[in-house]
């Protein structure tokens, strides 16, 4: 927690009256302030939590917190400075534009997948279908898929989950569209199958939509990342430092049964439009404690991508030229003091 002791306290008062150089300290000085884009996703909790909570307060920044519409559109806005901060998940787009040299400094992971069921993001398939005797993913050649979009976590996620029926994407008629729009879909003929997440997975199963065809397609795989426009994190380093510290703080008590506590889900519940009753039956995304990523599994990613031919470039992106480690050790430490 970040604070300051009583003795530092009289200490800068006896400096002021003594009329001594002393540096203004961080809690005196203007909040740093940061826009962050979100969507409405139970694997954003940690960011609502920590400005619910006060915890971006405490660490001394001024956050607003504002929705998004998918990843190319985050990519887009930090490169471009019109936002300094944001999450999204890895796909092709982010790849090309780290190849591109796009301005975008990469600092923490934003959530993976845990490695048991039930998932956070299972493959789904609609009731109508099941009752029309689709019941296993071979069923689904020809069939509509929904994907939230052609080159991200999403059409991965799918694609794991068409292996297991000796599938792949190409078998079948891809729809693209948002998650909240998938019980539309299944409720009016309009998909067969498609990726979900919670809170709308649960939805689905609790209004009769959808039941959960594949759940261990992406054990342990990120899902996302947290990234700041680089000529911000660059100019305001302790600003993103005291950002992730208390990302950090959010996550980890949401890791270690703040699920439980009926306040954050009052939170969550607010974020995601999804009730509380509903949110203490999802399953939910993890992260490591101390927030780093795990490359490997964003270089499966990256060659999933590139086998499909939508990468720019050859060979593995220097994923380590935009991610900066060094703010992330810092924000560890900044939260052990």
């Amino acid at each position: 927690m970040f604070s300051i002791s009583r003795r530092n306290l009289m200490a800068a008062t006896a400096a002021a009256a003594l009329g001594l150089s002393f540096a203004v300290p961080a809690w005196t000085q203007e909040k740093p302030e940061i826009e962050f884009l979100y969507s409405p996703f139970a694997d954003y909790a940690p960011f609502f939590v920590a400005k619910e909570l006060g915890y971006f307060d405490e660490f001394g920044l001024d956050v607003t917190l504002s929705p998004k519409s998918g990843t190319a559109e985050t990519i887009q806005m930090l490169a471009s400075g019109n936002v300094v901060s944001g999450a999204a998940t890895w796909g092709a787009g982010l790849f090309n534009s780290i190849n591109s040299g796009a301005t975008v400094t990469i600092v923490a992971t934003l959530a993976k997948m845990p490695d048991a069921v039930p998932s956070p993001s299972p493959f789904m398939v609609s009731e109508q279908a099941w009752q029309d005797g689709i019941r296993d993913v071979k069923d689904l050649k020809g069939k509509r898929v929904g994907i939230p979009g052609p080159g991200g976590f999403g059409l991965y996620s799918v694609a794991k989950a068409l292996e297991k029926g000796g599938l792949t994407v190409d078998d079948v008629e891809a729809i693209y569209l948002p998650p909240p729009a998938t019980a539309a879909a299944f409720a009016n003929g309009g998909l067969e199958a498609g990726w979900s997440i919670e809170p709308f997975a649960l939805q689905l199963e609790k209004e009769g939509l959808g039941r959960r065809l594949v759940e261990d397609h992406t054990f342990g795989t990120e899902l996302g990342f947290i990234a700041f426009n680089n000529e911000f994190a660059v100019e305001n380093e302790d600003a993103v430092v005291n950002f992730l510290a208390a990302f950090l703080k959010a996550a980890r008590q949401l890791d270690n049964g703040g699920w439980q506590d009926e306040k954050i889900l009052d939170i969550v519940s607010e974020y995601t439009g999804t009730e509380k009753e509903t949110l203490k039956g999802i399953a939910y995304t993890i992260r490591s404690e101390d927030g780093s990523i795990d490359l490997a599994s964003v270089r499966e990613q990256e060659e999933f991508f590139r086998a499909r031919g939508a990468l720019e470039y050859e060979g593995p992106i220097d994923i380590e030229s935009v991610y900066r480690t060094d703010l992330l050790e810092k924000a560890n430490a900044l939260l052990a003091q």
